[in-house]
């Protein structure tokens, strides 16, 4: 079957369609209802259905014949460290670790807030929760006290799990202090904190509050799973909002079962006898879908990663972990490769590995630009993979559905809608945009299995956030096009279009032609406060390792590019040369905040972002060259 017939046959058909996929997975009792609404009028999959996720993921595969096949690698070059664990001996460490959470009085809809690094004991609280039907919420290992109060404030844990520390490349980071520190802040008060013991830190432990992982471990009785229904929250995972609270995203049990082993097997291409890695973090969506849930799941062997792209111990060790584990799909975010492609821009490193077994390349998290891709495209030689989702969505909304029929790759474009999402693009009328005009990118509602059904404990804010601007359609909150081909162009956060004297430009455009130029290694655009025109964008570049440039031809060039590809209209005229860009520890630039300070506006500090030292670089590099309203007084 081609794309264009599946694609069909799941938005005409969809409950047809989404049938069919819930008998690839195991239930304990069928759904009565294939879809329907609950009391708040919000659409609900595979009601009446009962399963357990864990068993799914782990037991499954125990009792049918893969209970030798490798499940987990945990590969830590910042440890030294590599351990492999089967589904059997994974099995069995989440069964007791359940035990210890159900003797410390966790039952089924109870909460528990997982503060981990990546280490593989994350992923056995994680599974050991959804074994007991207890919802989980990770929380990013390191997170600020503040920000981890605010979680377990809104998440109400009986429980936290955590370690005595994370690393950062070289650096070791103590976790109980923070932790610590939010249990202060927080109104809340857990039961109970677990703390796994690391080699390198050793946390000292409070007499009667927190337990240590390894005695308690000792000390256990393995659980059996819980059914629960499909209905029933799996996880909590927090994502910022624009009020400054965090919005609590829901996954469910069932939905998120099917649509995992669906987009695992048809979208990525993955076959059960594979080695999968995502190179991301369990605090982040793609950790719970593309490090846990999908490939265990699906019965696919996955690798967790602890280390960074660069430095851990060089530009390399992507290539080492590929060849030395025989991965076969690799995703991660573009910016992985730009830190890579900067530090290594011939690509030397990776001619040192057998990387024979890589079929494919996915990216996402943030907009690939051209320069990212071709570099790795004529470097691996293996098709690179542009996709978009979001934490909302929990598994891809746009990509070339690799499982199915590997479609023309168009750089730039996140490719065509998945299977099950009603992708269009909107004016502000609420109109469909003719093709190549940019709008609200948006997804006719009810949304396929595995997506957001509403947040924790606040339907009205889910109703206002996504549902009400445009009646019937989910708002992603991004911008973007469809071209005559039907291929969606996402570019950027809707706020990420500015408008220059009334018209209205795309700063992803402007960032594509800029990161293009041969000196360029990475780059913003943003779109800064102006008197006269109302907006005016300003390009931030990052240059390569060993480049020199004179900075104001470089400009000079930049301008001239724009001014050729876009046009006056634009009014691009500053080009800013900076050491670095603020990020979150994701990868994400932290665009809004550098619009912030060259505008002159208060803003809170993001948790997120990996060096806050950095703002106050870019702060004074503005101010130097006169840049923003802030700065030009």
């Amino acid at each position: 079957m081609n794309y264009q017939e599946l694609y069909n046959r799941s938005l005409e058909h969809p409950e047809k369609f989404w049938e069919a996929q819930a008998k690839e997975i195991t239930w304990f009792e069928f759904p009565e209802n294939i879809l329907s609404e609950d009391e708040q009028g919000f659409y609900r999959w595979y009601t009446g259905g009962k399963l357990n996720t864990a068993y799914l993921a782990l037991d499954y595969h125990v009792a049918n014949g893969k209970a030798d096949h490798t499940a987990l690698i945990y590969d830590s070059p910042v440890t030294e460290t590599v351990r492999k664990y089967t589904f059997r001996q994974l099995r069995d460490e989440v069964a007791l670790f359940a035990g210890v959470l159900k003797k410390q009085g966790v039952t089924a809809g109870d909460t528990v807030v997982i503060y981990m690094p990546m280490i593989p004991e994350a992923a056995i609280a994680m599974l050991a929760c959804a074994r007991l039907g207890a919802v989980h919420s990770v929380v990013f290992g390191g997170f600020a006290p503040h920000e981890l109060a605010i979680r377990i404030d809104d998440a109400q844990p009986k429980v936290i799990v955590s370690a005595s520390c994370g690393i950062e490349f070289t650096k070791v980071i103590p976790y109980k202090p923070l932790l610590d520190a939010a249990i202060e802040e927080a109104s809340h008060q857990p039961q109970a904190t677990i703390i796994y013991q690391r080699p390198m830190c050793q946390a000292q432990l409070q007499e009667g509050q927190d337990l240590d992982w390894i005695t308690v471990m000792q000390a256990a009785e393995p659980a059996e799973c819980v059914p629960v229904d499909a209905t029933h929250p799996l996880y909590i995972l927090y994502t910022s909002g624009t009020t400054g609270k965090p919005k609590g995203i829901v996954r469910d049990n069932g939905g998120h079962a099917v649509a995992m082993k669906f987009s695992l097997k048809y979208v990525y291409g993955v076959n059960p006898e594979d080695v999968y890695w995502a190179a991301s973090d369990v605090g982040w969506v793609v950790g719970h879908s593309y490090i846990v849930y999908a490939p265990l799941i699906s019965g696919v062997t996955t690798v967790m990663f602890e280390g960074k792209p660069i430095k851990t111990p060089d530009a390399g060790t992507f290539w080492r972990v590929i060849e030395q584990h025989k991965v076969n799909t690799f995703f991660t975010a573009p910016t992985a490769f730009r830190a890579i492609r900067k530090e290594d821009s011939e690509g030397a490193l990776a001619q040192k590995y057998d990387l024979s077994s890589l079929r494919t390349v996915f990216l996402a998290g943030e907009r690939c630009d051209i320069a990212t891709y071709q570099w790795l495209t004529d470097l691996l030689k293996v098709p690179v993979i542009d996709h978009w989702w979001q934490t909302e969505s929990g598994w891809p909304m746009l990509a070339n559905m690799v499982g199915v029929a590997l479609q023309p790759i168009k750089p730039g474009s996140a490719c065509t809608p998945v299977t099950g999402y009603d992708v269009r693009v909107l004016n502000e009328a609420g109109d469909e945009c003719a093709p190549n005009e940019e709008g609200a990118v948006v997804i006719k509602y009810p949304l396929p299995p595995g997506c957001l059904p509403t947040l924790w404990r606040d339907p009205q804010r889910f109703r206002e956030a996504y549902l009400s601007t445009f009646e019937g359609y989910y708002l992603s909150g991004d911008g973007g096009y469809k071209d005559e081909d039907g291929y969606v162009f996402v570019m950027g956060r809707i706020d990420d279009v500015i408008n220059v004297a009334g018209h209205r430009l795309s700063t992803g455009e402007m960032e594509e032609i800029v990161s293009s130029h041969h000196a360029v290694a990475e780059c913003a655009v943003i779109g800064i406060a102006d008197s006269l025109k109302g907006q005016i964008p300003v390009g931030l570049v990052v240059l390569k390792d060993g480049v020199t440039t004179d900075a104001h031809q470089l400009e000079s060039e930049l301008v001239q590019s724009i001014r050729q590809q876009i046009g006056a209209v634009a009014c691009f005229k500053r080009a800013i040369v900076v050491k670095r860009l603020p990020k979150t520890r994701s990868g994400k630039i932290l665009r809004k905040i550098l619009r912030y300070i060259a505008d002159g506006r208060s803003f809170n500090m993001p948790s997120t972002i990996d060096d806050p030292a950095i703002l106050e670089e870019i702060k004074t590099n503005l101010q130097t060259q006169h840049i923003g309203m802030a700065f030009t007084a």
